[in-house]
C-alpha cells in the first residue's frame, strides 16, 4: 500500500528533489511550502506521515507541531531543520514531534526514520503531555518559542543563550532543589561549554534580571550545599 507522506518545507530545491527519491520507496509525497498550505490541506485529509521543517516563513514548525498534536495526535511528525540549537530539538520533541533529523541529511537515513516513526504509530507525545511553551510566573511572562521574557508593564528583557536555557530548566522544575550538576545536564548544549561555574554566573545574571518575587525574596534562591530553587508558581 502506498504511504501518503506530506513534506512542509520552504526550500524549493528540497520540495522538488525529495518527493522523487521517496517515491522509489513506496511513498506518495505532497510538497507544501508553508504552514498556511498545511492548515488548508489537512482540513480535508490527513497523511500517513508528515515531514515538517522547523524554520518556516510565517508560522514556524514548533507552533505547527503543537497544533497538530492537539488536532491530529496520531499523526507521526518528523521534524527537519538546519538549525543547530539543541534547545529547538528538545522543544520539538517535547511538543510532540516523533523524531528530529538535522539538515543536511542522508536520504536513506530519512527513509529509515520515517519507517521507524510509523512503526511507533505517532504516539511519542500529545499536546496534553507537552509542557507549555508560554508560561507566567510572578510578574513575568515567558515565551519559549519567541524566547521572550516580558514584564507586567510590557518591557521585554533580553536573555543570553545561557540564561534562556537556565530559565527553561527552572520553569520546568519550579519549587524543586536543583543541584549545579543537574543544571549542567539540563542546560548542556553543543558548541557551548557548560560548567558549575558558568551555571553560577548565569544564575547570578538571571536573578538580577528577575528581581524579587511578591514576597520580597529573590525568585531564584540559593540552597547552601544543595544548589538552587526557583521559588515561583508557574502557570501556563
Amino acid at each position: 500500500m502506498t504511504v501518503q507522506c506530506w513534506l512542509v518545507d520552504d526550500d524549493a530545491e528540497i520540495r522538488a528533489l525529495l518527493p522523487g527519491y521517496l517515491e522509489g520507496f513506496g511513498f506518495a509525497v505532497r510538497a507544501l511550502e508553508d504552514g498556511r498550505a498545511l492548515r488548508r490541506e489537512i482540513a480535508s485529509t490527513t497523511p500517513d506521515v508528515l515531514l515538517l521543517d522547523l524554520m518556516l516563513p510565517g508560522e514556524d514548525g514548533l507552533s505547527l507541531c503543537q497544533w497538530l498534536k492537539r488536532e491530529r495526535p496520531e499523526l507521526p511528525v518528523l521534524m527537519l531543520t538546519a538549525q543547530g540549537d539543541p534547545m529547538s530539538r528538545v522543544l520539538g520533541l517535547e511538543l510532540g514531534a516523533d523524531d528530529y533529523l538535522p539538515k543536511p541529511f542522508e536520504p536513506r537515513e530519512l527513509v529509515a526514520r520515517i519507517k521507524a516513526v510509523m512503526r511507533r504509530g505517532g504516539s511519542a507525545g500529545t499536546a496534553a503531555a507537552a509542557p507549555s511553551t508560554h508560561v507566567r510566573f510572578d510578574a513575568w511572562s515567558f515565551d519559549r518559542l519567541r524566547r521572550e521574557l516580558v514584564a507586567r508593564d510590557g518591557t521585554v528583557l533580553a536573555l543570553s543563550a545561557a540564561e534562556f536555557r537556565l530559565l527553561c530548566a527552572f520553569v520546568d522544575h519550579p519549587g524543586r532543589a536543583l543541584t549545579r550538576e543537574r543544571l549542567v545536564e539540563l542546560t548542556r548544549t553543543r558548541g557551548a561549554a557548560v560548567s558549575e561555574r558558568s551555571i553560577d554566573l548565569a544564575v547570578s545574571r538571571l536573578r538580577a534580571k528577575l528581581g524579587e518575587g511578591a514576597g520580597g525574596a529573590p525568585l531564584i534562591r540559593t540552597l547552601r550545599g544543595e544548589g538552587y530553587v526557583f521559588d515561583a508558581k508557574v502557570q501556563p
